[in-house]
């Protein structure tokens, strides 16, 4: 399985699709450090646990990649299926939001609220808290010093639209709310949006469609 790469000044940011639901699962790898980052342990722990090793083949340091933190964009099963496995398999802490994490089966070591900026070697990740398409989905923010912000969205925001929240009117206006106020009220166009399924889009690219989902309801 071939993974997507973005080879970004400070951090190497590879993706790859598992499972029956085409999840997105994302690492990030400091590129001086080593230090790194799962989005999303989705499905099939052998795909994921090559990822780390070839992320350790790649890296562009002598220092030893070593999986810092698992973080859980949402509770949904399809994300959480090789959860368990990773943990044991590497060690790594785990993050979710905090709404979230009670309906998680492998403990959280970190909860997250929006605002909280999660650190590492060469880099760091902001929590944006994009309530909805469940209590606790959390988006992660990297800016990139060089270019783009790359944001990684969980099922909260697509090409497209925002998450499901199962036509319930008001999940959905809370999502909406937040995705353009946390989002597209304070971010560029040019930002790169990598979502838990299917291709990526920008948000300059969505944004003239807001009001278009707004009145839609979905």
């Amino acid at each position: 399985m071939s993974a997507n790469i973005w080879n970004l000044p400070a951090v190497t940011v590879r993706s790859i699709a598992v499972g029956g639901m085409d999840n997105n699962v994302y690492l990030l790898t400091g590129r001086q450090s080593g230090d790194q980052v799962l989005i999303d342990a989705a499905d099939d722990s052998s795909a994921i646990l090559a990822l780390l090793a070839e992320a350790d083949r790649d890296s562009d340091t002598e220092a030893t990649a070593r999986l810092a933190l698992v973080v859980t964009t949402h509770s949904h099963w399809d994300h959480v299926r090789a959860l368990a496995e990773v943990v044991a398999q590497t060690g790594a802490k785990t993050a979710a939001g905090h709404d979230d994490a009670a309906s998680i089966e492998v403990p959280t070591n970190t909860l997250l609220a929006n605002g909280d900026v999660l650190s590492f070697a060469g880099f760091s990740l902001d929590v944006i808290a994009l309530r909805g398409h469940t209590p606790g989905s959390v988006a992660l923010l990297y800016r990139d010093p060089a270019g783009p912000a790359h944001l990684f969205t969980g099922d909260s925001l697509f090409p497209g639209g925002v998450g499901n929240t199962q036509q319930d009117s008001v999940r959905f206006g809370q999502l909406i709310d937040d995705v353009e106020a946390r989002i597209f009220d304070v971010l560029p166009d040019d930002t790169l949006v990598h979502p838990g399924h299917g291709s990526g889009t920008t948000l300059g690219h969505e944004r003239p469609h807001l009001q278009q989902w707004r009145a839609r309801g979905w």
